[in-house]
Formats: C-alpha cells, sequence, structure tokens
C-alpha cells in the first residue's frame, strides 16, 4: 500500500542474462530492495537454473573491509571479484548482514562459489535451506511458543479465559473450533447455544461453549439483500466469514496441514488455543446496527466473557455518541476487558476510531510472510506480485498470454465490472485492472465471465503498494502502483504485449516486518488530544484463518470451491490477536484489571522491526499516531514488571477535564456526577494512561502530568527513568527512581513538559519521545512509554 516511484526511462541497460531483470530492478530500486530480493531466487530457478542462494559469511574484522567506506560496499567487492564484468554485482545480492552475522546472501553458481570460497576474509559459504512453513504463522511471528517459557506455558494457553467475539457469527464445524483436549466449561459461564436456522444447541462444546444472534436492529432498518449475495442464516451461523476468521484468530486451537490451496502450508493456530470463544452475532449482510451491538455487549457481561473482541467501527465519535464507548465502559466496570479495532480509513489524519480510553484500539501491521506471484513481461522484464492463487500446482496457470487493458466509455470496464468487458477482446487473455470500486475477487469473476484467462490487478494512486492477497477464481496477480506504472508503459509502447505469470508460493522471513499497514487508520485523537490512539498494533495483513464450508476462499457465491481457511487483510484481524493477548493475560492474572491488562501490552510493546530497526510506515518512520506505544509482544506482555492501572472512577474524573457536561457523562457512565466537585477533590489530575499525550495550545508553555505505578514484578525492585524527549520539548522527571519494597506496591511521579519553541497558531505541528523505567536488576522489564506532543 506504500507509494514507490519508479522511472523506467531512466533506468541504467539490463544484464545479458534475463534470469538478472528483476533483480536488477530490485537494486535499482532501493525502496523495493528488501521488499523484493529474496523473491529472485524463484524466478532464477524457473529461468537459469545453474543459480542458487548461498549465504556468504565473512571475518567481522576482515582485513580487506578497511579498503571501503561501508560494509555494504564491502560486500559488494566479493561478487565484483567473482562475476564476468558483464553483470551488475548488485544484481545478484540478495541480502547484505551486519547483526545476526556479518556477509552476505547471492545467487550464485557452484563456478562461482569455488572463486568465492578462495577469496581472503571468506569464512564459510552455506547454500540457502528451505525450512517448515506455518500458517495462521502470525503466532510465531510474535513468539509465541508452546516450548519456551513464554505467554503460552506462563497462561496455560489461555485455559480458563472466556473470549466473546462480536462478528458475523460462526461456522461450528470448522476444525479451529474442535474441543479435543479442551477443559470443562467454566463452572461460572451463565451464556447459552441459541438455535436458530441450520444451526443446533449441540452446535456448541468445550471450546465453542456460546453462541447467539441479535438481528432486531438489522431487521427494521435494512433493505432486502441482492440476489448475487451468500444466503444469510437466521441463527448464529456465519454466512460470511469474517467471524469465523477473527473468532479462530483469537482463540482457534491447533489445526495440522492447514493452508488456503496449498499456500501457507502448516499448523494454524490461534493467540489462545486454550482459551473458550462465545460467539455473537450482530453483523449481517448490509452492515452491523448499533442496537444489535449495544444488545450483545448487554447480554455478553451476564453470561460472563473476560475479554470482548470487536472488530467493528467506523470513522471516530463523540463518545456520548458512541454506542461501543458506552456499552464497553459498563463491560469494563465489570472487570471485562474490551478490545476494538481501530479502522481501516488510513492513512487519513485522526481516522482512528473507539477512542474511548477505556477500550484497548488496535491498528494492523504487516507479517515477513508473501506470496509471490511474478508477471514476466514479454520484453523479459519482471513486475512483482502476489497472489494466493494455486498457480504453482497448476503449469497451466503460468501460460504466457497477450495482455489487454480495457478502457474507455462509461462502463467501468477499466475497473472490470461484471458485464463491463467485451468478449471479443478479453477472450484467452490476460486482462489488467485497476483496483478501486468493486471487490478484488469480483474483478477476477468479471474477467473469468467474460472468457479471459488471467488477471493483473493493478494498485492505483489510492492504494498505492498495499499488497494484501487474494485466492482468486483464475490465475491472477495484485501488482502495486509503481508496478502498475511500469505495466502499463511496456502495454503502451509495444505493439502485441503479453505476460505470463510465474508463482513463488509461500516465502517467509525474507522481508522487513512489521510495518504499517497503509489502510489502518491513524491518530492522533480527534476528541481527545490527552489520549494516545492507536494503543497498539498487531498483525492485520494478510492473515490465514479459519472459514465456512459454504463459502469460496472469495467469499463470493460465484466461487464453488470449499476450503478450512482463507486470507484476509484488516485491523478487524489485527484486533483478535490483542484480544487472544489479553486472554493469555487475563489466564495467567487473574485478579488484573482490564486496564492493568491493557498497561502490560503496551508498555512491553516492540517500537523496533524483528531486525532491531524502526517499524516503518512506508517509506518512512512510523510515528506514534500509526503506532501508538509499538508492536505487541506477548511474552513480554505476560510478565511486565510495573503496570498503570485505572480505576473506573478514574475515567469519570478524566471526562470531566474534557469538558463534557453532566448529561454527556451520564450518558456514557451511568454517573451522575458534579464535575466542579470532583475537580476540586482532584486537583492537577491525570488519567493514569499509559501512553503520554500533551496538547500545548496557544500561550502555554508547561504541562505538569502524574503517573502511578504499580509493581506486578519481585518484591525489592529498583527502577530508574530514562527519557528521550520530543525535539522542542524538555521533559523533567521527579523521582527519577522508584524502590518498590512490595508486591503490589504502587508509587507515583511526576512529569513536567516543557515547551521550547514557539506555539504555532495557524497550523498543528507534532512531536514524539519516550520515557523507559528500567528495572536495575531484571532487563527484561523495561516499562516505555510513548510521549507525544501537539501544537496547536
Amino acid at each position: 500500500m506504500f507509494e514507490l516511484s519508479s522511472s523506467p526511462s531512466n533506468t541504467p541497460p539490463l544484464p545479458s542474462s534475463p534470469s538478472n531483470y528483476l533483480c536488477l530492478y530490485f537494486s535499482m530500486e532501493p525502496k523495493l530492495h528488501l521488499f523484493f530480493s529474496a523473491l529472485c531466487f524463484y524466478l532464477v530457478s524457473a529461468y537459469g537454473n545453474t543459480l542458487r542462494t548461498y549465504i556468504v559469511q565473512l571475518h567481522p574484522h576482515g582485513v580487506t573491509s578497511s579498503l571501503f567506506p561501508t560494509k555494504f560496499l564491502w560486500h559488494l567487492s566479493f561478487l565484483d571479484q567473482t562475476l564476468s564484468s558483464e553483470e551488475y554485482s548488485s544484481s545478484r545480492l540478495l541480502y547484505s548482514y551486519g547483526s545476526a552475522m556479518e556477509g552476505f546472501a547471492a545467487l550464485l553458481t557452484e563456478t562461482e562459489i569455488e572463486l568465492l570460497r578462495g577469496l581472503p576474509d571468506v569464512v564459510a559459504v552455506r547454500p540457502d535451506q528451505l525450512l517448515q512453513l506455518q500458517t495462521t504463522y502470525s503466532y510465531k511471528f510474535l513468539g509465541l511458543s508452546s516450548t519456551t517459557d513464554g505467554a503460552w506455558v506462563k497462561s496455560e494457553f489461555g485455559r480458563g479465559t472466556i473470549i466473546g467475539v462480536l462478528d458475523t457469527g460462526v461456522w461450528p464445524e470448522s476444525p479451529s473450533f474442535a474441543d479435543q483436549g479442551m477443559p470443562p466449561v467454566p463452572k461460572r459461564w451463565k451464556g447459552m447455544c441459541q438455535e436458530g436456522q441450520n444451526f443446533k444447541a449441540t452446535s456448541c462444546n468445550r471450546k465453542l461453549i456460546g453462541a447467539r444472534f441479535f438481528i432486531k436492529g438489522h431487521h427494521v432498518s435494512s433493505v432486502p439483500p441482492s440476489e448475487n449475495m451468500v444466503d444469510e442464516y437466521i441463527s448464529p451461523r456465519d454466512s460470511s466469514g469474517h467471524g469465523t476468521h477473527t473468532s479462530s484468530t483469537a482463540g482457534g486451537v491447533s489445526v495440522p496441514m492447514a493452508s488456503v490451496l496449498g499456500n501457507g502450508a502448516g499448523v494454524a493456530r490461534g493467540m489462545a488455543p486454550g482459551a473458550h470463544i462465545a460467539v455473537y452475532k450482530v453483523c449481517w449482510f448490509n452492515g452491523c446496527y448499533s442496537s444489535d451491538i449495544l444488545a450483545a455487549i448487554d447480554v455478553a457481561i451476564v453470561d460472563g466473557v473476560d475479554v470482548l473482541s470487536l472488530s467493528l467501527g467506523g470513522f471516530p465519535l463523540p463518545l456520548f455518541d458512541d454506542s461501543i464507548a458506552i456499552g464497553s465502559f459498563r463491560a469494563v466496570e465489570q472487570g471485562i476487558s474490551v478490545i476494538c479495532a481501530a479502522g481501516n480509513n488510513g492513512p487519513i489524519q485522526s481516522s482512528v476510531a473507539n477512542i474511548a480510553p477505556w477500550i484497548a484500539t488496535i491498528g494492523a501491521s504487516t507479517l515477513d510472510r508473501k506470496f509471490p506471484a511474478i508477471v514476466r513481461m514479454g520484453n523479459g522484464e519482471y513486475v512483482y506480485g502476489e497472489s494466493l492463487f494455486p498457480g504453482k500446482i497448476l503449469p497451466i496457470a503460468e501460460k504466457e498470454l497477450e495482455l489487454v487493458y480495457v478502457t474507455g466509455g462509461n462502463s467501468g470496464s477499466e475497473f472490470c465490472f461484471r458485464g463491463s468487458l467485451p468478449k471479443e477482446k478479453v477472450r484467452g487473455k490476460m486482462v489488467v485492472c485497476d483496483r478501486g470500486v468493486n471487490g478484488r475477487a469480483e474483478k477476477g469473476v468479471a474477467v473469468k465471465e467474460a472468457g479471459g484467462a488471467a488477471m493483473i490487478l493493478a494498485n492505483t494512486e489510492i492504494n498505492l503498494e498495499e499488497d494484501s492477497v487474494d485466492a482468486h477464481v483464475l490465475p491472477a496477480t495484485e501488482i502495486g502502483y509503481a508496478e502498475a506504472v511500469r505495466l502499463k508503459t511496456y502495454m503502451n509502447t509495444t505493439s502485441h504485449p503479453r505476460a505470463r505469470i510465474v508463482f513463488g508460493g509461500t516465502v517467509i522471513g525474507r522481508s522487513r516486518a512489521p510495518e504499517v499497514a497503509q489502510f489502518s487508520a491513524r491518530g492522533p485523537n480527534l476528541y481527545d488530544s490527552t489520549i494516545l490512539k492507536p494503543d497498539v498494533i498487531a498483525p492485520g495483513v494478510n492473515i490465514i484463518a479459519a472459514w465456512p464450508q459454504n463459502l469460496g476462499p472469495t467469499g463470493l457465491p460465484e466461487d464453488t470451491r470449499r476450503v478450512n481457511f482463507t486470507v484476509m487483510s484488516g485491523t478487524s484481524m489485527a484486533c483478535p490477536h490483542v484480544s487472544g493477548i489479553a486472554a493469555l493475560i487475563h489466564s495467567a492474572h487473574q485478579g488484573w484489571t482490564p486496564a492493568a491488562i491493557k498497561s502490560a501490552i503496551m508498555t512491553s510493546a516492540d517500537a523496533s522491526d524483528h531486525r532491531g530497526k524502526p517499524i516503518m510506515d512506508g517509506s518512512k518512520p512510523a510515528a506514534v499516531f500509526a503506532i501508538g506505544a509499538g508492536h505487541v509482544n506477548p511474552n513480554r506482555a505476560i510478565d511486565p514488571g510495573l503496570i498503570y492501572d485505572i480505576k473506573p472512577d478514574e475515567y469519570v474524573i478524566h471526562l470531566c477535564t474534557l469538558g463534557y457536561t453532566r448529561s454527556e457523562i451520564f450518558t456514557i457512565t451511568h454517573r451522575n456526577v458534579s464535575c466542579s466537585e470532583m475537580l476540586k477533590m482532584n486537583r492537577g489530575f491525570s488519567l493514569n494512561y499509559p501512553s503520554i499525550s500533551v496538547a500545548f495550545k496557544h500561550g502555554v508553555k508547561s504541562k505538569m502530568i502524574t503517573r502511578r505505578l504499580t509493581n506486578v514484578g519481585n518484591p525489592n525492585s529498583v527502577y530508574s527513568v530514562q527519557v528521550k524527549p520530543p525535539e522542542g520539548v524538555k521533559v523533567r522527571v521527579k523521582p527519577r527512581r522508584l524502590i518498590f519494597k512490595h508486591i503490589n506496591q504502587s508509587l507515583s511521579y511526576r512529569i513536567w513538559v516543557i515547551s521550547r519553541k514557539k506555539t504555532q497558531t495557524k497550523k498543528i505541528s507534532y512531536a514524539e519521545g519516550q520515557l523507559t523505567w528500567m528495572n536495575a536488576r531484571n532487563s527484561f522489564h523495561r516499562v516505555r512509554s510513548p510521549i507525544s506532543v501537539t501544537w496547536k
């Protein structure tokens, strides 16, 4: 989804070997290099079988390294000495290593390997290994393991915790909801398995312990579904797949040999595989009505859920107009953690939804798993794309075809609307379809109906380089905007353009991650500048999880294939990851409040990616308005050391500080309070939020904030503060050391945030930093809070 420009007219001459065109292009586009370079192997395998990927390890203090200004150039020098003068060394280089080891990975022949081995400073040369792939791979990406002393082991996989999911229902026969090995239903559970169309009371079990549906708001407000839509079940049964997908992401059991048409093969597993799931169907074919949502929250509180997962929302609303905020406040009062999606309206500023401070608001990030489907154009050049179509096991899918891009008129043919493509123009050809307006997979159906043989889905300036993949109904791939420009340039300058798609299967661990998904909604918080939203980000792009058996993997009625798993993207997918992690923490710390659980998730989050570099948002480091406190880290969240706890009464005081009226506060909290009296009793009040957000209005130069930390680690723990102040700001903290003698002891500190820059009156500017409390004896306990400063 990120915009990456290319300039085909300015590219240098291509190497003589056709197998290196793509690799050279990657090296010429630095922004694309990390993302694409690992895929050269697949193309080289197809078109130049003498080349293989090798890892070349060098001496970390090599005598020849001093001859070069950078390690990167030093690494390239080994290829310069090995390759023929006709080739660019950078066209063969895949990675340059400097942390895990000194060296590089490159495409080489056996003859070149022998030459390399004889060069000084070469320690070892090893062929690349094919590792075992995982499916709902996000659990492994997040570091969850049953063999180490991490969050799964400490929480017994979420045993005893109940996750309530408000969504489109559930497909109970999915293997992700089998109850083999599950403990009995908790005695405190008061819910039910509501019968309805194609759904019996016996559809529930020890994993799926409850299921209800709420349709009244939908029934009185909606129009009848269109003829080409999947039939809706008037029951908890899922007819669209979304709820099955999110529920299994949060708490699905282990399912071996899972895949999407052979892609992403491995073991599927939710975040809290030992937790129980209760499903509340509130969303129907045309959306989710607030009345139905509130009814479900109301029942779920009584039923006895511990976590509520809501992959619902839109644009931000004032809290008193926000049914989810209102309903969730009561849930939090009853000790239920509420986890919500941030929304998919990014990268627009202040688009983040579900902004109530008692809600955990989750943005979306990427994984390091890719599904390459490369377009080889007739001129020998390559265009990178991705797809879940099983072309790797269907050789006919890689047939070279004539390219066609149908434009002109008002039929919407460039978007491949159904009925817009003339059969005489597209029959037997590879059709280019612009992304937008209609669904991605639906475009493939339109092409297939018109007789097209394959499709290239081309991102526009709106979608940029977003790489959401689909299991298309015909051979197809999706390409980014920069690649779409190259493809269309080739077509416009060629009398008979042709292309083939080379399907590469699944590639894991080769790309930089996590990164922020472009669609993930952004801050700043539109209605409360003192609360930073989103709170954290979690995997939400190309997530593979359970799927109903009434649907094909695209979810379209025309798709007659049947699968147990499919791929989806959105903050809807990120939300249940954190819901499952919250369940793990609840199981390990059953006395903790929802605020304590959220604090553990936020203060343990990572600000860097898996390579130790800043999390990226497109071509730039991600700001706090994109990632909040950072990317979830469940193994650290289960043992945070310190937490920022908040009592429900404190949220009420916070609403008073924002200027909410008595009636508005009553609407939100059901509490009739006098703000003037509450503020007199709580002078200088600051909500004890795990992140720190300050807004300087005109004429204001400093703010004093208080925070309170509670020790949930070891007795006799000493913490010292480290501050990275935002630019243009001085930050003072007193005291700078906190000495906790006992577990559950609370200590307070104060922060003075002092502006050093002139306040700007006509525009808003931002700065960010961080404050971290470091345990003097245990480096594992690092309690980090992002600092956001806004000048209005």
